[in-house]
Order: structure tokens, then C-alpha cells, then sequence
């Protein structure tokens, strides 16, 4: 069969079970970085001390303290994590065609979560944890964020392909506004990388009243992270004309338009969620449900995205 003909015959769509534990596999994903930002909202991340992957050199603990619990069960969750997308990338790619878009998602899943993991060990083993206020902490934080919402894309558009009904072999889709879209999907990617350097400055630098917190941002002694603390409202701002123009865009498929209306609850739940964590000082369960809104407006963001952009084509025919 040419490649022709096999692009134009209908796949085989993958079975019901590997669809659920797709979209398992992203909800888990997002309560390990829930879990993640606890680890540095409670300077827990010293607390298996400079070992990584044991724990204070040990793999049994006694009687450890909160800190140490804290961070070996974040890793722990990670560990299960990344047994969880190893079984993702074999079940999918014994029950998806060859050239099924899926299969390409779940091979960037697994070079993600190696690079996660990379990550968080050089911010364990670089001494990058607990109250280390060294700028080479934000530069790998950054780094550790951009890779978690990338990681968090490849696992949406994963679950997405393999829940898709057409447009999901390769050669039969074609991109509508890719530019724009490209446009907006990395402005909301900067938006993560300050709102994760502002939550930094919230743990390193805690402020007592809301005046003491608008003072540090305003004075020239103030450590830059307090300083760029502004970039995160307003580039928010920026990235949500993308997120308007993009329901506005959905508006016009009506299979989009649920989605599209849960883009906008959870933008504007966002928007409150970021006011409320500045008028309480950014508490750690606050900084938890702010990122938890932000991770999930992120994968709806993905989501519609793919459906609006990312359009099917008829199949080319066989030459």
C-alpha cells in the first residue's frame, strides 16, 4: 500500500480504555506540579538535603521531618509519573496506526518528563532550593516551568488525537492562522515563566501588609525578582487578547463552543485567583490554587487551539 493510500483509509481508532488513561495520565500529571509548587512555596525542597534520587542518602526515612515528606512525596508522584507514560508510550504505539499524530505526542511526552526530571535534580543537586536566592535558581525554575507546560501540551494533544474522530494521521490536516496562534500559545507560555518568578519572589521575599508589598516592588533595593514582579499582570493582559480572539474564533464551530466557554470561566477565574493571591500575600495554598487554574487554562488553551487551527483535510489522492 502506498503512503497515498494509506493516509486516505480510515485508521483504526485507538481503544476506549487508551483514551481514558490518556486524559488519566494529564489529570495525574497536574496534581504532581500542584504538589511541585508546595515543595517551593514551603522551602521543602532541601529537605532530602542534596541527594537526589535517594533521600538523605537513604531510601528508608526515620522519623523524617515535614520538609523531608514533603519532597520525597513529590518524588515519589514523580516516580509512578514517569512508569505511567512509559505505559502510555508502549500502549499507544501498539494500538495506533504508524503514522497516527498521536504516537509523535507521546514520544515528546517521554523526552519531557526525562528532561523534568533533569531538571528538578540539578535544582536539587545545584543547591537551588529552600532559601538559595542565587539568579541561576530563577534561570532553571524558568527552565522547569517552560518544560512543565510544554510537558502538559504533549500530553493534551496526546489524549486529544487519540480522542479524535478525523485529522489525526499525518498529511491530513491543515493549519488556519498558524502564526497568530503560534503568537498567542507563547505569549501564555511567558505568562507561566513570570507568574513562577513572582511566586519565587513571594517565598524568598514574604511581605507582612499589601503596602509592604507594594513598596518592595516599587524600591530600588529590592531584589529584581521583586522588581519584574509587574511583568506577570501585565503580559497576562497581552496573552489574554489571544485568548479572545481564539473563543471568538470558536464561536463559529459549534463543537468548540462548550470548550470555548469553559476558556473563558477559567481566564476569568484566573484573573481573580491572581488578585486574591496578591491581597493575601501569596499563602501556600493560595499559590497551589493559582497555579492549579493557570495549568488547567492552559491545557483548554491547547485543547481549543488544536481544534480551531488545526482543521482536517480531504485525503490527497493516490497518484
Amino acid at each position: 500500500m502506498t503512503a497515498s493510500a494509506a493516509i486516505a483509509a480510515p485508521p483504526i481508532r485507538p481503544p476506549a480504555a487508551l483514551r481514558r488513561f490518556a486524559w488519566a495520565v494529564l489529570a495525574y500529571n497536574v496534581a504532581v506540579i500542584v504538589w511541585g509548587s508546595a515543595v517551593r512555596a514551603t522551602g521543602s525542597g532541601a529537605g532530602c538535603g542534596d541527594h537526589w534520587p535517594l533521600c538523605n542518602g537513604t531510601v528508608l526515612q526515620h522519623h523524617p521531618a515535614l520538609a523531608t515528606l514533603i519532597e520525597l512525596t513529590h518524588r515519589a508522584t514523580s516516580g509512578i509519573d514517569l512508569l505511567c507514560v512509559l505505559a502510555l508510550l508502549f500502549w499507544t504505539l501498539a494500538a495506533a496506526p504508524r503514522r497516527h499524530l498521536a504516537r509523535a505526542c507521546t514520544i515528546a511526552v517521554l523526552v519531557l518528563t526525562l528532561n523534568e526530571a533533569l531538571l528538578g535534580a540539578l535544582l536539587v543537586l545545584l543547591g537551588h532550593t529552600a532559601t538559595d536566592r542565587s539568579p541561576s535558581r530563577a534561570v532553571y525554575l524558568a527552565l522547569h516551568l517552560t518544560n512543565t507546560l510544554l510537558l502538559l501540551a504533549a500530553l493534551a494533544l496526546t489524549a486529544h488525537f487519540l480522542s479524535r474522530r478525523d485529522g489525526v494521521m499525518r498529511g491530513t490536516l491543515a493549519l488556519r492562522a498558524p502564526r497568530l496562534a503560534l503568537t498567542g500559545i507563547i505569549a501564555t507560555l511567558i505568562v507561566g515563566v513570570t507568574g513562577s518568578l513572582a511566586a519565587l519572589g513571594d517565598t524568598l521575599y514574604p511581605a507582612h501588609s499589601l503596602l509592604t508589598a507594594m513598596a518592595q516592588d516599587l524600591s530600588s533595593n529590592s531584589s529584581w525578582l521583586l522588581q519584574i514582579r509587574w511583568l506577570h499582570p501585565a503580559i497576562s493582559l497581552v496573552a489574554g487578547i489571544f485568548i479572545v480572539w481564539l473563543i471568538a474564533r470558536s464561536l463559529r464551530t459549534p463543537d468548540s463552543r462548550s470548550l470555548a466557554v469553559g476558556v473563558l470561566i477559567l481566564l476569568a477565574l484566573q484573573y481573580l485567583l491572581g488578585i486574591a493571591d496578591v491581597a493575601f500575600l501569596a499563602p501556600t495554598w493560595m499559590q497551589m490554587t493559582h497555579l492549579l487554574g493557570a495549568d488547567l487554562l492552559w491545557i483548554t488553551l491547547v485543547l481549543l487551539s488544536a481544534r480551531i487551527c488545526l482543521i482536517p483535510t480531504l485525503p490527497p489522492s493516490a497518484p
